[in-house]
């Protein structure tokens, strides 16, 4: 019965694979892309290489129906209208290869990169699809140098160096990257030089040294664009890179936080590092962490109704169940993985929950039947790859060693060493390590130290070349004796310590106690939530009977309410009419008269300009009755006087020709005002660069009333600086400042590095009209004015934004 309950669910599972989960089609473009990435390099990393990376792709797309072009086509399709992608989703190459002909520009580009990418990244590696593919990427190539247009070229030479890596010429394509590279490195180009690490780093071994320093590379270029989908996919490389060199702390940290980073972006697929981290606690004999991400998966895709990647789930589960006794448990959990794995997506996960089945019917004590199930599965699935291969024999020799049948142990463990000798992937390294290990501690056993010497020196030897971190309980067990036959008994005895540690750890009876008691919470917890459903369930019939004792009463008196509710409505309607009309009404005298406000703001706003335009051109008139005037004159005392007034007049016709000039008719902008000013002396005293200028003047808008003020006060105090400041005609300089000390409060500062006042000079001086002039305009803005010596003279006026009326004028 609780078989065809479970193909009843796996029924259900596949009727809605026809369709986006809900899960996958709230995603966007780059979390889709994240997705394909993420199950596929779990699925290439499980498979430990018996399926390519291609295969896994398309096996990942398949599962989550998504396109397979959306793992390959990032350089070149934003979620955009891309020409012939349809026709390549459907397979319709012939159309495709019509429509390339018509095709020109950047769109021929798009169409030879997505041509190229379907025949490079078809699953296995056949003459004529790499043949195709070079075709298509030489036209792209050729098409975007044509054009010359940096991106294309780019585009197309990435994917030219993914050719060569395919066609297994790597210095070509390292040759090629690295070229794409150093020119976007020049360019300056982030994005562009993120997306070649990331195209080179990915190509390169797992043991290769360059591969983790360019992918960190790459993790900080992503980060710093903040395309987080991006920077994740890349750690996630990394953290692949450290478990299989054998850095599984390191990895294990990394993937803790993939899971954090995961949900800071809502992508809840976080399976595939929950089920890697079930391995890693496990591996470490942390059970409780173990069997929580266990359930955890198990719990969500259960819940989900989403049995995809079924069969991974619930073997990892039983490998939880197995490893510390519980092997009734993890037999009924490989059994479900095995019918999962059958009838949907075959990942190869679940020919090791058959390995694993063997195992627990061993450890039960049913080696015979172990024997039986190997022979029934392996005649009904004989195994494909090498590594299955090699797996078959060594469970097959683990159980006939087990019934002391070690003849045919013996050969089966031969048979073991014969496949292992053809896997030399990473992927690969520990299984071979351990079986090469259990081989040799076999012929220790049965008391052949040279057959066992041989397969002892097998180990060892491997460990040397590979920058592999490697330990287990059978290769310290290994060790201890190895050492022990060579009389090497103080090494021999600190292998036996090590031996006993991990022993113990594996063995101990605290974690068997401590699997009942989660296991007793998770399912105490399964009950709870059922008596809870039931309560619920039963407290809803309760309600509904007393609802439908209640209806007949309620529905009368909803009618009679319904009546009252529509005369209510009707009332407040034809009130709402009414005082509809009232504000149209109140609207449009409103609007009238906003209308007529502006027309008069307006009106002022240009009388006031017209003002200001007319007092320039009324100053400019005095300046010039004054230049005529000058022309007349012999006496130098009375030109000076003169001159100084048209500087005085100049001064204020400037502001009053800015004010005309600038949509604020109110404030003027007193840096720009300053400049003009200091240009304008300059000019008059023909300086040249005898006196040179150096003006910092905070962004300033002051008041009319003000700068007027200001501005004589600028004109008197620079004009004295070059008349007196600098005589002999001695070089020097003139620093104006004008800054805010806070909000409402500023300085106004104009010194030079002349020959400085004389601090006692006379009355008459000290009272001339210059100097009277100026200590008059500060009163008027009521500010602050000091005079010192300093390396020269420097004026100083502190004033405020907002001023009141100086009571000395009040009298004016």
């Amino acid at each position: 019965m609780k078989r065809i309950i479970f193909y009843l669910i796996l029924l259900i599972s596949y009727a809605s694979a026809g369709q986006l989960s809900s899960a996958v089609a709230k995603y966007d473009l780059p979390k889709k892309r994240l997705l394909i990435q993420a199950c596929s390099m779990y699925l290439f990393n499980a498979n430990q290489g018996a399926i390519d990376v291609d295969s896994s792709v398309v096996l990942a797309c398949k599962a989550y129906k998504l396109p397979v072009g959306l793992a390959y086509d990032e350089g070149f399709n934003d979620g955009s209208y891309l020409i012939g992608k349809d026709l390549i989703e459907k397979g319709d190459i012939n159309s495709v290869e019509r429509l390339l002909a018509k095709t020109k520009g950047e769109d021929r580009i798009k169409l030879s990169l997505q041509l190229g990418n379907f025949y490079l990244f078809k699953p296995g590696t056949k003459p004529e699809d790499l043949q195709n593919a070079r075709t298509y990427i030489d036209d792209a190539v050729r098409t975007s140098n044509q054009l010359k247009n940096k991106k294309w070229q780019h585009q197309s030479l990435l994917l030219l160096g993914k050719y060569f890596y395919q066609a297994n010429n790597q210095p070509e394509g390292k040759k090629i990257f690295l070229e794409v590279i150093s020119e976007c490195r020049k360019q300056n180009d982030k994005k562009a030089l993120a997306e070649a690490l990331d195209a080179y780093g990915t190509l390169l071994l797992n043991l290769d040294p360059e591969k983790e320093k360019i992918l960190q590379e790459t993790v900080s270029l992503y980060s710093s664009l903040g395309l987080e989908e991006k920077r994740i996919e890349n750690y996630m490389k990394i953290t692949t890179i450290y478990f299989w060199t054998g850095k599984i702390n390191d990895a294990k940290k990394r993937l803790y936080k993939n899971l954090v980073d995961l949900r800071k972006i809502g992508f809840t697929h976080q399976q595939f590092a929950e089920t890697t981290i079930v391995f890693i606690e496990l591996a470490q004999r942390n059970i409780p962490t173990a069997l929580y991400y266990a359930l955890k998966s198990v719990k969500r895709m259960e819940a989900e109704k989403d049995y995809t990647f079924g069969d991974i789930f619930y073997m990892r589960l039983g490998d939880v169940y197995n490893h510390y006794g519980h092997h009734e448990e993890a037999l009924q959990l490989y059994k479900k993985s095995i019918e999962i794995g059958q009838h949907t997506f075959d990942t190869g996960t679940w020919y090791k929950s058959f390995f694993n089945s063997v195992a627990a019917l061993s450890l039960k004590g049913k080696t015979k039947e172990a024997l039986e199930y190997i022979r029934f599965m392996t005649t009904k699935y004989p195994p494909k790859s090498t590594f299955d291969k090699m797996s078959v024999a060594y469970i097959t020799a683990n159980c006939y060693d087990e019934l002391g049948n070690f003849v045919q142990a013996e050969k089966y463990f031969k048979k073991t060493y014969q496949y292992a000798e053809q896997l030399h992937s990473p992927e690969t390294f520990r299984e071979v390590m351990h079986q090469n290990t259990i081989i040799a501690l076999f012929y220790i056993k049965t008391k052949r130290p040279k057959e066992a010497k041989f397969y002892a020196d097998k180990v060892f030897a491997s460990l040397k070349p590979h920058d592999i971190r490697y330990t287990s309980e059978a290769l310290k067990l290994l060790s201890y004796k190895t050492d022990s036959i060579n009389g090497d008994y103080k090494t021999a005895l600190e292998h036996y310590k090590e031996y006993n540690r991990i022993s113990d750890s594996l063995h101990g009876v605290n974690k068997n106690k401590q699997i009942d008691e989660l296991k007793i919470q998770y399912e105490t917890q399964n009950q709870e939530h059922k008596i809870k459903l039931l309560n619920q369930e039963s407290n809803l019939k309760g309600i509904a009977l007393k609802k439908s004792k209640m209806l007949n009463s309620v529905s009368i008196w909803s009618l009679v309410l319904l009546l009252i509710t529509v005369g209510l409505l009707y009332n407040r309607y034809r009130l709402k009419q009414r005082n509809n009309v009232k504000l149209e009404l109140k609207e449009k005298e409103i609007s009238k008269v906003n209308a007529n406000l502006r027309h008069l703001l307006e009106e002022k706003e240009w009388l006031l300009k017209e003002i200001h335009h007319r007092v320039k051109n009324n100053l400019q008139t005095v300046i010039s009755l004054l230049n005529s005037q000058s022309a007349y004159l012999e006496n130098d005392m009375a030109l000076s006087a003169i001159k100084n007034s048209q500087h005085r007049i100049h001064s204020m016709s400037l502001i009053h020709q800015k004010l005309y000039n600038s949509e604020n008719i109110s404030t003027i902008n007193m840096l720009n005002y300053i400049k003009e000013l200091v240009e304008y002396l300059r000019e008059s005293f023909s300086l040249g660069q005898r006196i040179r200028f150096e003006i910092k003047v905070d962004p300033l808008e002051l008041d009319v009333a003000q700068a007027v003020p200001l501005g004589l006060i600028l004109n008197e105090a620079i004009t004295n600086s070059i008349k007196y400041a600098f005589p002999n005609d001695r070089t020097g300089m003139i620093y104006i400042t004008l800054e805010a000390k806070d909000e409402k409060q500023y300085v106004l500062t104009i010194s030079d590095n002349g020959i400085g006042f004389d601090p006692n000079l006379n009355d008459k001086k000290a009272n001339s009209f210059g100097m009277s002039l100026i200590r008059g305009l500060s009163d008027d803005i009521d500010g602050n004015l000091t005079m010192e010596n300093n390396n020269g003279t420097i004026l100083k006026i502190e004033f405020s934004q907002e001023f009141p009326l100086n009571p000395k004028r009040k009298s004016i």
